[in-house]
């Protein structure tokens, strides 16, 4: 039996009426019944009629995400929960992989009424995105994006603290000599991560071992942990810029037979699925891609519904999760 608005009333404990202004997003709800109401849609499986809302609105019901790639377990995690927190608000997510924007802003999402707001995630070519939404008038939100002069609806997480968490968890376990492997330069993330790495490295009057610029893959680590291994110098501990680089860290200490987190510590950042899969179980800082998504979700929402007129950004921190590939230094 298909279930129904009064289903969802009678599970939250409110009224139709109250379920009803959520479902329209009214301000008028308390935040505490709005959880409850969309905790209870979710349960139910409901889904509000998107048919029926978009001829009473004249929107579309769609919202469209952009990203750069698939092949990245945060984005999927994101766009994981971007589609299951808008479905409960009746909106179907288009996902769409694209490197960039044509240069006369040619995209089939971001065409007239194809969808009536748009996520970027972590964009390579915001400028010309926000230039052409703008012109074109489709609300939009950021995430994960590249330029702070650009924060203006956007959701970002804290990468500086991300990268000062990690490099101060190696420090108070003793390590002195401590390595950072991070992504390119032009990465926000990349420069953040490391700028909060060499500040904790700075109060205790240290140096990095050695910061080394690459990829964010799996050969990266594993190519340059191999180097220090030719070399015979390793460092204490590793500070990796994503969990596959840490990854590759680690597949080519053991494949050395040196002990991790013995002879040498690994972070990494993410927490991918992975990272608490494969032995030893990696420690991690973790990027929250459920408060990500909820919060750029909302925003953007905000934004179609005419309730948000003036721009606002929002920094979510990381969380260091310590697993098996730290321990104490002897």
């Amino acid at each position: 039996m298909k279930v129904s608005i009064f289903d969802v009333a009678k599970k939250s404990g409110l009224s139709v009426v109250t379920v009803s202004r959520v479902l329209n997003g009214a301000e008028t709800v308390r935040e505490k019944n709005r959880q409850k109401v969309l905790e209870a849609m979710k349960e139910l499986d409901y889904r509000p009629n998107a048919a029926a809302r978009s001829l009473a609105s004249g929107k579309t019901g769609i919202i469209g995400v952009i990203l750069t790639t698939l092949h990245d377990s945060f984005f999927d995690a994101v766009v994981k929960e971007l589609n299951e927190v808008l479905a409960l608000h009746g909106y179907y997510l288009a996902v769409s992989v694209s490197a960039g924007i044509s240069e006369g802003g040619d995209h089939y999402l971001i065409q007239e009424d194809r969808v009536d707001g748009l996520l970027l995630l972590s964009p390579m070519d915001e400028d010309n995105y926000i230039l052409e939404l703008k012109r074109r008038g489709i609300p939009y939100v950021l995430i994960d994006h590249q330029k702070p002069e650009n924060d203006a609806f956007s959701v970002t997480v804290d990468n500086w603290k991300g990268g000062y968490a990690a490099a101060r968890h190696l420090l108070e376990l003793g390590h002195t000599s401590i390595a950072h492997l991070c992504g390119q330069e032009v990465f926000r993330s990349t420069r953040e991560r490391r700028g909060g790495f060499m500040q904790a490295l700075e109060e205790q009057g240290l140096k990095p071992f050695e910061i080394v610029y690459g990829d964010f893959d799996i050969a990266f680590g594993y190519e340059t942990c191999k180097r220090w291994l030719r070399e015979g110098k390793l460092p204490g501990a590793v500070f990796a810029g994503d969990d596959n680089i840490a990854l590759g860290v680690v597949n080519a200490l053991m494949e050395a037979g040196v002990e991790v987190p013995g002879r040498v510590a690994v972070v990494g950042y993410d927490d991918h699925f992975i990272a608490s899969r494969l032995r030893p179980h990696m420690t991690t800082v973790r990027q929250p891609a459920d408060k990500i998504a909820l919060a750029a979700a909302d925003m953007l929402l905000k934004r179609i519904d005419g309730k948000m007129k003036r721009g606002a950004s929002l920094r979510i921190d990381p969380e260091l999760i310590v697993r098996e590939t730290t321990a104490n230094k002897e």
